[in-house]
């Protein structure tokens, strides 16, 4: 087939940094390809280039076309570029909060992108569609779009029920938020799919579905350019891979060339309970959340964790099980919730109620991070702010220790004076979680912290964290929905679904000798392209309401 993406010697840079250097690459319809690579190797960077677009402050140079339509030329972003985004070319970013609208709900968006973007998105009149075009509001073209709509979510996995549609974003977990930004995409009717880490968020069932949903709209005849840390997705889908190494192209050819052979599956965990410490850090008892006002949209129930000194308990779950509100819970973000909350023995109230001393022990490092940095300021001042604030060091030594712990998690001294908009999602990743250390807290709650790194930067996260807990007895919840991680960092687990807890004890028995539904099939499926048919079986009652979870 002729090449949808062609992309020749493409370069980027941004506060005198090369993010991309002479780039070469070619997409083809009806097929995957996966851009694999290092946190901060330019993948992003590509991926929007290929819309005619960059983040603030990066030049592009160099050559794109995209369905014969040039988008980057050697001054730039091309103004044809407008033309091709949305109808053509479609792109989903990392992380869904870049591309939901949290003020609209979810079904008028779809249905507006597909009116705008869809060829058959005519009025009666024979107007095109789009925003400003001569025609009106016809009912046939609204009728498409609803169309178009429940299409796009059910391609995506989600329901298409008139409920769900009227949902916000705010009212999903975030592995269905990263399905309702894919629906977004499936409803603009393009022929490319650029995905940024479309597993992020994911649990393990989902996962295996999503490898099973791009597979069919590649049959479909889509054009799939894959961006992903998962290697075992990109064996599963993706005929060819290149390698981007700094802004280069390492390796590109077919993707059981480029990419080493996977791991085989660990050997079954003995069911042997480990030595764990005792005096708690953190504790929930009988909590119960809900969203809206008069406990209505109930999330949790009855849940209970406990978190002891220097020890790991995580939680795992399908993706719309509770875990992230948990998580706010216990962070005092989220303050419709009753129950019992400490710290160190200490009645735990909202995070506006809370003193220094309590903000300063309870720390909290979330999945979605660039919106939480201050484009304005570097993001390593940012970091070192917290140790000023909390702990009262001085700008420079507050600096001088952001810097060390900054290093040891694989961040160069030359990201020190970059901006948040010049950082990639997994190096952002890395800086909110320096930021959460420089407090020096008490216990430390992880919420997906390792989804945007590749293996060598989450073993640096996982390794600093273990001299956390062995050297200042730091407690730490982690939040995942990495079955490997879990395994070797878990002393406890609690497994989610539906709002409450169906496992929960030490690590090894449950994983062992799992005693809910939930906890076996995500078991079952945790292996992508090795766990046979019986992950792909019918999900249990019980799982299935993950999807209806918050009304």
């Amino acid at each position: 087939m002729e090449p949808v993406i062609e992309v020749g010697g493409l370069t980027a840079r941004a506060d005198g940094a090369l993010l991309l250097d002479g780039v070469d690459l070619t997409v083809r319809s009806g097929g995957v390809t996966a851009l694999v690579g290092p946190s901060g190797s330019g993948k992003t960077t590509l991926a929007l280039a290929l819309l005619g677009e960059a983040a603030p402050g990066v030049r592009l140079r160099g050559s794109v076309r995209v369905a014969g339509v040039d988008v980057v030329g050697e001054e730039g972003p091309t103004g044809a570029a407008r033309d091709v985004r949305g109808r053509v070319v479609s792109y989903m970013p990392q992380h869904p909060a870049h591309a939901l609208n949290p003020a609209r709900r979810i079904g008028s968006v779809l249905t507006e992108l597909a009116r705008l973007h869809r060829p058959d998105g005519t009025d009666d009149s024979g107007g095109t569609g789009r925003a400003g075009g001569t025609g009106g509001t016809g009912g046939g073209r609204s009728a498409a779009g609803r169309e178009h709509a429940a299409g796009a979510l059910r391609a995506a996995g989600l329901p298409d029920d008139p409920g769900f549609r009227r949902r916000f974003p705010h009212q999903f977990s975030g592995g269905q938020r990263q399905r309702v930004a894919l629906a977004q995409v499936l409803a603009c009717g393009p022929s490319v799919l650029v995905l940024d880490e479309p597993s992020t968020g994911l649990d393990t069932v989902a996962r295996l579905r999503l490898a099973d949903r791009l597979t069919r709209l590649a049959a479909d005849g889509y054009a799939l350019l894959l961006l992903s840390h998962d290697h075992d997705l990109v064996r599963a889908v993706a005929a060819r891979t290149v390698t981007l190494d700094r802004g280069r192209v390492a390796a590109a050819g077919p993707t059981a060339e480029v990419l080493p052979a996977p791991a085989a599956p660990p050997p079954p965990v003995a069911a042997t309970a480990p030595v764990r410490p005792s005096g708690a850090v953190l504790e929930a008892r009988g909590l119960t959340a809900w969203l809206h006002a008069g406990r209505r949209g109930e999330v949790l129930r009855d849940v209970a964790v406990r978190v002891p000194e220097g020890g790991c308990t995580a939680v795992v779950g399908p993706s719309g099980s509770g875990k992230t509100v948990l998580a706010r819970c216990l962070a005092g973000l989220h303050e419709r919730h009753r129950g019992h909350l400490a710290f160190r023995g200490e009645p735990l109230p909202v995070l506006r109620r809370r003193t220094a001393r309590q903000i300063r022990g309870v720390q909290y490092v979330w999945q979605e991070v660039r919106g939480s940095f201050d484009e304005r300021r570097t993001v390593l001042e940012q970091v070192a702010r917290t140790a000023v604030r909390l702990r009262g060091l001085t700008p420079r030594e507050a600096e001088r220790q952001a810097r060390a712990v900054w290093e040891r998690l694989g961040l160069s001294a030359e990201h020190t004076a970059r901006h948040a908009a010049s950082l990639s999602g997994g190096e952002l990743q890395r800086a909110a979680l320096s930021r959460a250390l420089l407090a020096e807290p008490g216990v430390l709650i992880c919420d997906e912290i390792t989804t945007a790194l590749d293996s060598v930067s989450t073993e640096l996260v996982t390794a600093e964290i273990t001299r956390l807990r062995e050297e200042s007895d730091t407690a730490v919840l982690w939040i995942g929905h990495d079955l490997a991680l879990v395994e070797r960092l878990a002393d406890d687990l609690v497994v989610l679904d539906s709002g409450g807890v169906v496992d929960s004890g030490d690590s090894r028995t449950v994983l062992g000798a799992p005693r809910s539904e939930t906890t076996r099939l995500l078991l079952r499926s945790r292996h992508l392209g090795t766990a046979g048919p019986a992950a792909l079986e019918p999900v249990p009652p019980g799982v299935q309401r993950k999807e209806h979870l918050q009304p």
